[in-house]
């Protein structure tokens, strides 16, 4: 073989070694990605149904049940506009509280229901996560273009 084409054959390995390695971060990476979305979003269906994802808003007020068995709780979370069922089985955060901001992860049911794996609460009192502070004033702002005659 001539040194040129060795030359070309080790660019080539190089490239393709590369190209190999870029497919396998890209794959990691999007197995990795969690979406937000709003009760609303996920009511118009945007949400993935067999994808984990993060839904938030404001717990509802009357809206927490603790079972018997201590760490399996229910709760509603809203958008002010959509309300969304969620069932957790864990230890909450202390700051987790009606009418507080959360965002939970986990992944949506065919009946409907958002089995969480993981519960985020707020961490102050004038703190709440973008995505649920966003989340909620995008769906005051559809509920009052609705509203308005």
């Amino acid at each position: 073989m001539k040194p040129r084409h060795k030359k070309l054959l080790a660019i080539a390995l190089s490239v393709a070694g590369l190209g190999v390695a870029v497919a396998l971060i890209l794959n990691a990476f999007q197995n990795n990605l969690v979406f937000f979305f709003s009760p609303s979003q996920v009511m118009r269906g945007e949400a993935p149904i067999d994808r984990t994802f993060r839904i938030g808003g404001m717990v509802e007020e009357g809206s927490v049940k603790r079972e018997a068995d201590g760490l399996t709780v229910r709760f509603v979370v809203t958008d002010t506009a959509h309300t969304m069922p969620v069932v957790y089985k864990g230890v909450l955060p202390d700051l987790f509280k009606e009418g507080k901001g959360v965002v939970a992860e986990g992944r949506l049911g065919p009946d409907g229901l958002f089995t969480a794996t993981q519960v985020l609460a707020k961490h102050d009192e004038n703190y709440m996560p973008p995505e649920a502070a966003h989340a909620i004033e995008q769906a005051q702002k559809a509920q009052q273009t609705v509203v308005r005659p």
